[in-house]
């Protein structure tokens, strides 16, 4: 057997063009992630769905997503990233182009799942052709600074331009416009990206396969949760399942020549703390975007473009504060910023917690918004570099393939939590505002609860970490210096 390390075929190489191409193709995928939510209310008329039926036209996207992921980024690592990369975007821009035109509910909802498949590819294919291009250094850092900054705004901008689009035009206009976008990167991926020479050996068929169920099948069971309940028969045999076929994955993998999901990322405490730090991060931020955007139509009376707007606060201090993380990192090291950027956003989702019938939006969201966007502007690069730190150029596929595997498992079963969590408060309310209120209190508080863990995790497995790896780079140049001077005079 053979193996060929992945790296970048060597050639002209424009920067600016490589990281330009990779945070649009992948801020189009975050952007549909979340410009369904506001669209929701137009969808379900539209279409005539039930309430469960239109929870699947988010469900179906974020379960082929999920489920797909490893698989996704194990492909890029045996047929080239570049060309893994352009595949995708053409499967996600062909599934945009069916989103828009679907006449019916099933369409629909098969059209999103072909959306998944494409962005199942394209993300983790983007994180390692950012790896692969940008080797560590000042460059990866503004790279990775740039990579957070798209996935934190490109859930709150998703709800802005959903809910604009869907009031004065047509939700379908929302997935129109990733067409256009699409061919753009397709043809320029070409032109600026270079290619990825691909892994040779043996196809890890026995791991792609229960990765894909596992996750599929964790993820439908999660989903399913939100709406039958955690003791439902369904949810359980289907949770139970893919914890059984994860189990399967992971004795496989430590037995596989080429395994799609090494075992080897996991036995860095700063990788394996960050993916777990990613799941319980998204899980309360997703649950932030879901139950907030309810709380402002369904009781302080805005449209889907006013829900949207009013993000906007967030959207704004996230930006100016991850385009800070470049310059802040050399001076406090990622760990710290890391810590603090969680316990802001922590501080903020409690503030919005104490939300009741009577509050403005100034006092009562606007303004814990603030804070949020500040710690998710500090959280996501730090996140992100902790996810990918210390990997050798083989396995940059399967590190980012588990990182986005993080952020979508962590939202699936975030949302699914604090679903069922908040579906117990309320219900002897006066009123339908007043009940709605509880709700979205309960949830957010369960979300503060998820925060906290996670900054428990950052401080007990990433800092320890980052700190054991700055003292040793320190303490290894002045041996290299103690020995050449050794051999100089020898």
């Amino acid at each position: 057997m053979t193996h060929t390390a992945t790296r970048p075929v060597a050639g002209r190489i424009n920067s600016t063009a490589i990281l330009a191409i990779i945070l649009i193709s992948y801020f189009m995928i975050l952007l549909d992630n979340s410009i369904i939510f506001t669209g929701l209310p137009s969808i379900q008329s539209s279409m005539g769905y039930s309430a469960t039926g239109l929870s699947w036209v988010q469900d179906a996207y974020t379960l082929v997503f999920g489920g797909l992921l490893l698989l996704g980024a194990r492909l890029g690592d045996i047929f080239g990233r570049r060309r893994v990369f352009v595949a995708g975007l053409a499967i996600f821009a062909i599934a945009s182009f069916l989103v828009g035109v679907a006449s019916n509910g099933w369409w629909l909802i098969a059209a999103r799942a072909l959306q998944g498949v494409g962005a199942a590819v394209v993300a983790p294919a983007s994180l390692s052709l950012l790896t692969a291009s940008f080797p560590p250094g000042p460059g990866r850092t503004r790279a990775v600074a740039w990579y957070g900054a798209a996935a934190g705004i490109g859930a709150s901008l998703g709800l802005v331009i959903g809910g604009a689009l869907a009031d004065w035009v047509s939700w379908r206009a929302g997935f129109f416009i990733n067409v256009p976008i699409g061919i753009a990167m397709i043809v320029l991926a070409p032109r600026f990206i270079p290619e990825t020479q691909p892994s040779t050996g043996r196809f890890d068929v026995a791991g792609a396969v229960l990765a894909t169920l596992g996750m599929t099948a964790l993820v439908f069971g999660i989903v399913n949760s939100a709406d039958a309940g955690w003791t439902s028969p369904i949810t359980v045999s289907t949770l139970a399942a893919g914890a059984i076929l994860l189990i399967l994955l992971f004795l496989n993998e430590a037995r596989a020549e080429q395994p799609i999901m090494p075992l080897r990322l996991f036995r860095s405490r700063e990788r394996s703390g960050a993916y777990a730090a990613r799941m319980l991060y998204l899980g309360a931020m997703i649950g932030f975007f879901y139950f907030t955007t309810q709380l402002l139509q369904g009781v302080m009376g805005f449209s889907a473009f006013q829900a949207g707007i009013a993000f906007f606060p967030m959207t704004i201090v996230n930006f100016a504060v991850a385009m800070l993380i470049p310059r802040l990192t050399p001076r406090f090291g990622n760990s710290t910023i890391l810590s603090v950027g969680i316990a802001v956003t922590l501080t903020g989702m409690a503030w919005l917690s104490l939300v009741h019938p009577g509050s403005t939006y100034l006092t009562a969201i606007a303004l814990p918004m603030i804070l949020i966007g500040a710690g998710q502007g500090l959280s996501f690069a730090p996140l992100t570099s902790a996810g990918i730190s210390g990997i050798e150029a083989e396995d940059a596929g399967a590190a980012s393939g588990l990182v986005n595997t993080a952020h979508q498992l962590g939202s699936a079963l975030g949302l699914g939590v604090l679903v069922a969590v908040s579906s117990g408060a309320g219900p002897s309310a006066d009123n339908a505002a007043t009940a709605l209120t509880d709700h979205v209190s309960t949830a957010l508080t369960a979300g503060t609860a998820l925060l906290a863990a996670c900054l428990v995790i950052a401080l007990a497995l990433i800092v320890p970490s980052t700190r054991t790896r700055s003292t040793t780079k320190q303490f290894e140049p002045e041996k290299g210096i103690r020995d050449g001077a050794l051999v100089n005079r020898g």
